[in-house]
């Protein structure tokens, strides 16, 4: 009798933080296995383009949210984020895992990043190419194949390659990507519109997703109307409704040739 009274209780404490998000759900658990990548654009193009300090101080409270799992956004597994481009074409990027944000407040993000990535460096090459390659051989050698994988592009999205004087968007290789899972999206988010629809329509791919957010719309995240500072982050629930909508978009998959 005793024995029935304290599983009786427990089953009671289960069901009881169950209902106040306390236990993880199967829909958590598979949240869990998200594998995420975030690229920040280094070169002079964009960070001369204004919207750096913008871009830069959304990712802090983007990553934060990510991270504690905010407002039903998806906690990832694993959490990289490097620079996209530098000095030279091919150059190798340092990934900083995860650990490098957790713990930390918005503010603290935001200081990190600047660190990181600062403002007023030369670096004239843009080369997603590499970063595409480095996130294949970081899911390889991490054992993360076949998990889902967002890759999260800040960035104008403008490729250093030209062809006949336009730019060639044909010239981004999605191939390391294509075979690491059958759910792979990249998001380039403060790109333009005509850029957008570059990466739309020609950049080759089969699985890869792709969706683009303009920078005008990137702006608005810190509409008084959507995001409260006086709000602490976790009552922020505006602003990550906003986020599911324009940034964390589910996209469909469609082919290109």
């Amino acid at each position: 009798m005793e024995w029935n009274r304290r599983f009786m209780i427990v089953g009671l404490v289960y069901l009881a933080a169950a209902g106040q998000g306390g236990v993880h759900t199967s829909e958590a658990q598979e949240n869990a296995r998200l594998s995420m990548f975030v690229g920040v654009d280094i070169s002079g193009s964009f960070m001369k383009g204004g919207y750096y300090d913008d871009a830069i101080t959304f990712l802090a409270h983007y990553l934060h949210a990510h991270v504690n799992g905010l407002g039903g956004l998806e906690r990832p597994n694993a959490l990289f984020v490097s620079a996209v481009g530098g000095a030279g074409a091919d150059e190798p990027k340092t990934f900083y895992p995860r650990q490098t944000f957790e713990g930390r407040s918005v503010d603290e993000i935001g200081e990190k990043l600047r660190e990181i990535f600062p403002k007023g460096v030369e670096n004239p090459y843009t080369d997603f190419n590499a970063f595409f390659e480095q996130i294949a051989t970081t899911v390889r050698n991490k054992k993360l194949v076949l998990r889902p994988v967002t890759i999260v592009l800040i960035s104008d999205g403008i490729p250093d390659v030209r062809k006949e004087g336009k730019t060639d968007f044909r010239s981004i290789n999605f191939k390391p990507l294509e075979s690491l899972a059958r759910n792979i999206t990249v998001r380039l988010l403060y790109t333009s519109p005509e850029v957008g629809r570059g990466w739309q329509t020609n950049v080759r791919r089969s699985r890869v997703k792709v969706w683009t957010q303009d920078a005008r719309v990137m702006e608005t995240w810190k509409d008084p109307k959507i995001f409260d500072p006086s709000k602490p982050p976790e009552q922020r629930t505006g602003f990550y409704s906003w986020i599911k909508d324009n940034v964390d978009f589910g996209v469909s998959a469609r082919r290109v040739d």
